[in-house]
């Protein structure tokens, strides 16, 4: 308060002064330039100047007002671009997750051309673009985002052979891929897609020669990583026993394929079950035969078991003493008992097969065994327990059969 009434104070001290120096003297003030001629006080002169800097400064502030106003005043003005900014943003995204392809393009193309830090609006743009198939457009703005932010290249490129990927352009893909590996090999994103690249398109040597590198840079966890090293190396067996040499298709492949495993690989089970169903399709029964017995002296394995009822060695009486010791260490394995009567079925002992069969089913209710034992039965003259048999196998294999309505049956 007490400041209010020293503000009051001097400006009426103020104005007391001005009025006594008009009072004393009025000034004179002449302004002449070829024709023009001005003539007036100084406290007139004054006036006039001070008018026309409020009228400057009052032009100046309605002029920031209308800039800064809201739409009512200026539907241009930055606060309003900034509003429809982010509504498009909102809507954008929204249509992305949505689906709804052409909306979420135009909504984040929108924003991506206003906003300072665009990328993640371009990337939603290109991608929706690329639902609608239209690739060119996709790439533009992925060409349009690199420009405003060169420094997300990576992330550019990595969105760019995703979006390749799902259009079905590997190839585009691959060469974009391994571009980005070339410049940042530690990449674990890079390196991330780059294997499942390589998987889809069945290039499991590719694989195979990144996994010191997924390894390395711990790309994935180390379960995932053994079953992808074990998978990857189960494939290339399988396309190197197709492979031709030679005009044949090479059982030489296959076992130089075989060899570039290290001893710890060819001792796991699941390689070695690749690597001797692969011996068995390519007729080297022998082999396989003694490659499945070696392993499982080392280590009993069910589905080794089991694919040790399907080789024939040189021996058959041998192959069957060989698979009746392992019986002693694991009696009720439905596999191991499926085998025997394979085995036996090779021997001729046919009472001995169908116990060994029945066992298995006892344990076990499996097609194949049910097959088995049907086809023995037919044999032996037992129709009516064959064709039940195989009725419940053809059910085992596929038990959406069952519940399929059927003709009914046409009188005569």
């Amino acid at each position: 308060m007490k400041r209010l009434y020293v503000i009051v104070f001097l400006v009426i001290a103020a104005t007391a002064a001005l009025g006594f120096a008009v009072a004393q003297h009025s000034g004179y003030v002449l302004i002449a330039y070829k024709s023009f001629r001005y003539e007036a006080s100084l406290w007139a002169t004054l006036g006039l100047i001070a008018v026309l800097w409020l009228l400057i400064w009052g032009i100046k502030a309605l002029v920031e007002l209308v800039m800064a106003s809201s739409g009512v005043v200026n539907p241009w003005s930055r606060r309003n671009r900034s509003r429809r900014v982010q509504v498009a943003i909102e809507h954008g995204q929204l249509d992305l997750a949505e689906g709804r392809w052409a909306s979420a393009q135009r909504h984040l193309s929108r924003a991506a051309e206003a906003e300072r830090q665009p990328l993640l609006y371009y990337l939603g743009a290109a991608r929706a673009a690329n639902e609608q198939g239209n690739y060119e457009e996709c790439d533009r703005l992925l060409e349009r985002a690199l420009e405003r932010q060169p420094q997300a290249e990576l992330a550019i490129a990595l969105s760019h052979a995703q979006l390749q990927t799902d259009r079905g352009d590997t190839d585009g893909a691959l060469v974009t891929l391994q571009a980005m590996h070339e410049r940042h090999p530690h990449n674990a994103q890079t390196l991330r897609q780059l294997h499942r690249l390589h998987q889809q398109r069945g290039d499991w040597s590719a694989v195979i020669r990144l996994l010191p590198e997924l390894r390395k840079d711990k790309v994935l966890p180390p379960a995932e990583l053994s079953e992808l090293e074990r998978r990857a190396w189960g494939e290339n067996l399988s396309l190197a026993a197709h492979r031709e040499e030679n005009g044949t298709v090479g059982l030489q492949s296959l076992q130089r394929a075989w060899q570039q495993l290290t001893s710890a690989q060819r001792q796991e089970a699941p390689l070695v079950l690749a690597y001797a169903e692969q011996l068995r399709q390519l007729g080297a029964q022998v082999e396989a035969e003694e490659v499945l017995r070696t392993a499982l002296k080392r280590q009993y394995d069910s589905h080794l078991a089991r694919l040790y009822g399907l080789v024939r060695g040189s021996d058959p009486a041998r192959q069957l003493q060989t698979a009746e010791g392992w019986l002693k260490e694991h009696p009720n394995d439905p596999s191991l008992l499926l085998t025997l009567g394979r085995l036996c079925l090779q021997t001729s002992l046919w009472g001995k097969a169908r116990d060994y069969l029945e066992s298995s089913l006892r344990v076990q209710r499996n097609p194949e065994t049910c097959a088995e034992l049907a086809r023995l039965l037919a044999q032996l003259g037992d129709t009516d327990r064959s064709n039940q048999l195989f009725q419940e196998g053809l059910g085992l294999l596929d038990e959406r059969l069952l519940a399929a309505p059927l003709p009914v049956p046409a009188r005569v």
